[in-house]
C-alpha cells in the first residue's frame, strides 16, 4: 500500500493565505500580551520575586482572554496546529510555539529556531507545585491533591479522632474561627502536634477568619414547649414508651443512659417520688397524662410515658403524695417566619421586641439582621437571598430604618426563616470592614499557631493589604494568605487580588462555592469556578476546592452521583476540603480513592492518555 507524503513545502502552498492570516493574528495577540505587561508594570514591582514570572504570565492570560479567540482556536485545529486551549501556566510560551510553527510552514528555509529563547512550557507546572508546596505543604504522591478536613467541636476532646483523620489522609486541618473559642482551637492544634509525632507525618494547620457574615438576627425565642412521644409502629402501637430522665435542679445530673428528654425538678420533690409509682399531670393542652414507672438512681428518677405530651414551663406535676412541682428552665424553641412566594418581608436595623408571627396573611413578616450598616448600602430592584439561597427577594422599598422585600423564590407550601441564618446582596455595593473586632482578636491567636489564614469575603486588593499588615505588626513568620473567594464582587477582582496577595511570598485561592453559587447564580457555578481554576493555574496559585464536597456521605447518608461527579472535578484543583459530619472518616476514605484514580486520567484542563482496560478488550472481527 503506497502512502501520500505530503512535505512541510506542499502543505505551506496549499495553505499559504490562511497561514499567512494566522501569522498575522499571532503576531498582534503576542504583542497585545507584551503591552499588557508592560502598563501593569507598577503592580509588577511590587510582586515578590517568588511571584515576578507568575505574575507575568497572569498578565499574559488575562490580554489572551481579553477578546473572543474561539474563531482563531477553530482555524487553527483545523490545520492540525495547537488549538491555544491548555495555555494557563504558559501562555506566552504557547502562543510563541504555535507562531513559530506557522512561520517555519511559510518560510521554511528562512526560519532559523533560536534555542536561548525557545518556549519555556516546564517552568509554570513548576512554579505551581513550588507555590502549592509553600502555602499547603507537600502534596502526597497518591492521591497527588491534598486533602482538607474542618475541624468539628468534638475535635478539641478527642484525641483519637484528630489521629485518625491524619492518618487516612488528612493533609490540612482546617479550624473556622466562626465556631468553637481559642482554648479549644488550642486543644485541636495540640492533638494535630502530638498524632504528627506518632505517625510521622506532616500537616498544615489552616484557620479562617470569621469574616463580616451578614445573617438574620432578633427573632425572639419561640414558646418553650417540649413535646415527649413513645415510639410507635406503622399502626400506631406504642413499642416502646417514651424515657424521661428527672434531676436535681439544685445540682443537675445528665441521664446515665439515653433518654427521650431530662426534666428538672426540685430536690425535694423529687425525694417524695416512690418506687414503681406514677406522677399525673395535664399538658399544655389539657390533657391527662401519667409517668409511671418510677425508678429512682443516686442522681435522679427515671419514668415513662406512654402518650403524647407536650409540657411547658407552666405544667404542675402532682407527684403520689399531693406535692405539686414544675420543671425548670425547659429550652424554648427557636422561631421562625414562614414565607411564601409573595410575601412581604421587613428586614429592619434595630433587634425585634415582641415576636413577629410566624405565618401572617395581613401583616409583613419582620427580621432584623447583624450589621445593620450595610442596609444603607441597598437599593430597590436589587437581589437579596436568605439562607443560602433557599429564599430570594427583590428589594421594593428603603425607608428609614426598614427594607422592604418582596419574596420571589421559596417553595410553594413555605419555608422557614430562622435566626442566624446568612443574607447574600449580589447587587449591592456594600461597604462592610474587611475584619471585624472578632478578627481582629482571633489573629492574634492565629499568628502565633496557624500555618495558614484564609480571608473570609474578600472583595477588594485594600482588603488583602490590611490582612497583611496586620500580621506584620503580630509575627515575622511567613504565613500565606487564602483569598476566599465567596462573593460577586470578589470574583470580578479574582485577578486584581491575586496580583496583590503576590506581594507576599505565599498565597492561595478558595473557591467557596456556597456562597458564590448564590452570590452569581446557581446556573453560573460550573462557569465561575472553572473561571477561577484557569485563572489562578495563570498566576501559578494553588486553589482549594471546597463547599459540600460528599457532604452527604459526610452527614451520614449514601454519597449521590452528582456528589462523587463533583469531588472527582476536585482533582483540578491542589487541594479538595471536606466539611465535618459524623461520617468524615470514610468521606476521607473514599476523596481519597477518588483523586488516587482520577490522578491517572487528568491533569488540570488535559486529558492523561492512560491505557484504557476496556480498549485492551477489544478484537476486531
Amino acid at each position: 500500500m503506497n502512502e501520500t507524503i505530503i512535505t512541510p513545502s506542499a502543505y505551506a502552498q496549499r495553505h499559504a493565505p490562511e497561514l499567512t492570516r494566522l501569522l498575522a493574528e499571532l503576531t498582534a495577540l503576542r504583542t497585545d500580551m507584551l503591552a499588557l505587561a508592560e502598563q501593569a508594570n507598577e503592580q509588577l514591582q511590587a510582586v515578590h520575586p517568588t511571584f515576578q514570572h507568575s505574575a507575568r504570565n497572569l498578565l499574559h492570560y488575562l490580554a489572551l482572554r481579553q477578546h473572543d479567540r474561539r474563531d482563531l482556536q477553530r482555524r487553527l485545529a483545523a490545520l492540525g496546529l495547537s488549538s491555544l486551549g491548555r495555555a494557563e501556566a504558559h501562555a506566552l510560551a504557547t502562543v510563541e510555539a504555535v507562531r513559530a510553527v506557522v512561520q517555519a510552514l511559510l518560510a521554511p528555509d528562512a526560519f532559523e529556531p533560536d534555542p536561548e529563547n525557545a518556549p519555556d512550557f516546564a517552568s509554570g507546572p513548576r512554579l505551581l507545585a513550588r507555590h502549592s508546596d509553600a502555602c499547603l505543604g507537600p502534596a502526597p504522591a497518591a492521591p497527588g491533591v491534598r486533602i482538607m478536613v474542618t475541624m468539628p467541636a468534638e475535635a478539641a476532646a478527642n484525641y483519637e479522632l484528630v489521629r485518625d483523620l491524619l492518618r487516612e489522609g488528612m493533609d490540612c486541618m482546617r479550624i473556622n474561627c466562626a465556631h468553637d473559642d481559642a482554648m479549644a482551637w488550642g486543644h485541636m492544634i495540640g492533638h494535630l502536634r502530638r498524632a504528627e509525632q506518632e505517625l510521622g507525618k506532616t500537616c498544615k494547620v489552616s484557620m479562617d477568619l470569621a469574616g463580616p457574615k451578614l445573617r438574620t438576627h432578633g427573632l425572639p425565642p419561640g414558646p418553650a414547649v417540649l413535646r415527649v412521644k413513645p415510639t410507635r409502629d406503622a399502626s400506631g402501637r406504642v413499642v416502646a414508651p417514651a424515657r424521661l430522665w428527672l434531676t436535681a435542679q439544685e445540682h443537675p445530673c445528665p441521664a446515665p443512659a439515653a433518654a427521650t428528654a431530662t426534666l428538672a425538678f426540685p430536690v425535694a420533690w423529687l425525694r417524695s417520688l416512690r418506687p414503681g409509682g406514677s406522677v399525673s399531670f395535664e399538658d399544655a393542652r389539657g390533657a391527662r397524662r401519667k409517668l409511671r414507672g418510677v425508678s429512682p438512681e443516686p442522681e435522679g428518677c427515671w419514668v415513662e410515658l406512654r402518650k403524647t405530651a407536650y409540657i411547658t414551663p407552666l405544667t404542675r406535676f402532682r407527684g403520689p403524695a399531693g406535692a405539686v412541682a414544675s420543671p425548670h428552665e425547659l429550652p424554648a424553641k427557636p422561631s421562625f417566619l414562614l414565607l411564601r412566594p409573595g410575601d412581604l418581608l421587613h428586614l429592619t436595623y434595630q433587634p425585634l421586641a415582641h415576636p413577629a408571627p410566624p405565618d401572617s396573611a395581613t401583616e409583613p413578616a419582620v427580621i432584623s439582621c447583624t450589621l445593620p450598616q450595610v442596609l444603607d448600602s441597598v437599593q430597590p430592584g436589587e437581589q437579596i437571598w436568605f439562607d443560602d439561597g433557599k429564599i430570594g427577594g427583590l428589594i421594593e422599598l428603603v425607608a428609614a430604618q426598614t427594607v422592604h422585600v418582596r419574596i420571589t423564590q421559596a417553595r410553594a407550601e413555605g419555608v422557614k426563616l430562622r435566626n442566624d441564618k446568612g443574607i447574600n446582596l449580589p447587587d449591592s455595593q456594600l461597604s462592610i470592614p474587611a475584619l471585624t473586632e472578632k478578627d481582629l482578636q482571633d489573629l492574634v491567636f492565629i499568628a502565633q499557631h496557624a500555618d495558614v489564614v484564609g480571608l473570609s469575603f474578600v472583595n477588594s486588593p485594600a482588603d488583602v493589604t490590611l490582612l497583611r499588615q496586620h500580621l506584620q505588626h503580630l509575627t515575622s513568620r511567613v504565613l500565606p494568605i487564602v483569598l476566599k473567594i465567596e462573593t460577586r464582587r470578589g470574583f470580578e477582582q479574582l485577578p486584581a487580588l491575586l496580583l496583590c496577595a503576590m506581594q507576599a511570598q505565599s498565597c492561595g485561592v478558595m473557591i467557596a462555592r456556597g456562597d458564590l453559587a448564590v452570590e452569581c447564580g446557581f446556573e453560573r457555578l460550573a462557569e465561575v469556578q472553572e473561571e477561577v481554576l484557569w485563572l489562578c493555574e495563570a498566576a501559578h496559585v494553588p486553589v482549594i476546592w471546597a463547599t459540600q464536597v460528599l457532604e452527604t456521605l459526610a452527614s451520614g447518608g449514601m454519597p449521590s452521583r452528582a456528589e462523587i461527579t463533583d469531588a472527582a472535578m476536585g482533582n483540578r484543583a491542589e487541594c479538595v476540603m471536606l466539611n465535618k459530619g459524623p461520617q468524615v472518616m470514610a468521606a476521607v476514605q473514599i476523596l481519597g480513592g477518588i483523586m488516587r484514580r482520577m490522578q491517572a486520567h487528568q491533569s488540570k484542563k488535559s486529558a492523561l492518555l492512560r491505557s484504557l482496560h476496556v480498549a485492551s478488550l477489544f478484537l476486531p472481527k
